[in-house]
């Protein structure tokens, strides 16, 4: 049995050579996947044998990391706000990004939320554990995605309905806030995209196939007559389509229009308000 050390430097030369970005970072995490204990927890391990069975195991992660598979779907998990989220080829791998879009619906009033294209539940479930006695639905085209959802709010002890619809068209009654992370990629933009993107999530969680703005017309046709008076509309948008998504949600005779920026100064979160 080789030393845990020197299969974790190989993987990691290997990862570096098929041009993976975080090659050392990934590998680490893969092999703390694989031995079951924590990254703070490596050092002693790695100074050990690494077991056959484990061994089979890394090698196996490894390979899929060259394929390009996401090292979240790899794990299986994604962290994501305060919680664990399970993630699958099934879903949008939550992104540090997204966490504006919570941030930014925790500092609006509201007892119900609707979260539409749910996904993991991740935006939904991380703004409902912050919120006792608050109650939402989360809805997804996909019926894959919504059995993950599911199991992540039960994983997670969190009470939330789900249902499937195509945006509103399962939606009954009003809410005080809507939230979204829908697909806001452009058609032509999807080859230009990393190959853990482009090839290992679900395409129609990315792009509308048009030009990046279908989503938001539909939430934005529907958003007055599902929003209770005074109730918020938050979408998470691209950097560049700030100013597009307020304008649509303007005609739709939404106030307070909004746009906040993610942690890299990017345009990322764009808020509205049914003010009648």
């Amino acid at each position: 049995m080789s030393e845990a050390r020197a299969v974790l430097a190989e993987a990691t030369a290997r990862l570096a050579r098929a041009g993976i970005g975080n090659a050392a970072g990934d590998a680490l995490a893969l092999m703390a996947h694989v031995l079951e204990v924590p990254r703070h927890a490596l050092r002693d391990a790695l100074a050990r044998p690494l077991p056959p069975e484990a061994a089979a195991r890394f090698q196996a992660a490894v390979d899929a990391r060259l394929d390009r598979q996401p090292v979240s779907q790899i794990l299986g998990f994604r962290d994501f706000w305060k919680h664990r989220f399970r993630v699958t080829r099934d879903t949008l791998d939550p992104r540090p990004e997204t966490e504006t879009l919570v941030a930014a619906a925790l500092e609006l009033p509201w007892r119900t939320v609707l979260d539409l294209g749910t996904g993991t539940g991740a935006i939904l479930l991380s703004v409902l554990a912050e919120r006792p006695g608050a109650r939402g639905l989360g809805v997804d085209l996909s019926k894959a995605a919504l059995e993950v959802a599911r199991g992540n709010a039960a994983m997670l002890g969190i009470g939330a309905d789900f249902r499937h619809s195509d945006w509103f068209s399962a939606v009954e009654g009003r809410f005080d806030l809507i939230v979204s992370n829908p697909p806001y990629i452009a058609a032509d933009e999807m080859s230009g995209l990393s190959p853990e993107v482009r090839d290992w999530e679900p395409r129609g969680a990315l792009t509308d196939e048009g030009d990046g703005l279908g989503a938001y017309r539909a939430i934005a046709a529907g958003a007055v007559a599902h929003l209770a008076p005074g109730g918020w509309l938050a979408v998470e948008i691209g950097p560049t389509q700030g100013a597009a998504v307020s304008a649509l949600f303007e005609r739709q005779g939404l106030q307070e229009i909004a746009i906040r920026p993610d942690l890299d100064g990017r345009d990322r979160v764009v808020l509205s308000r049914r003010t009648a």
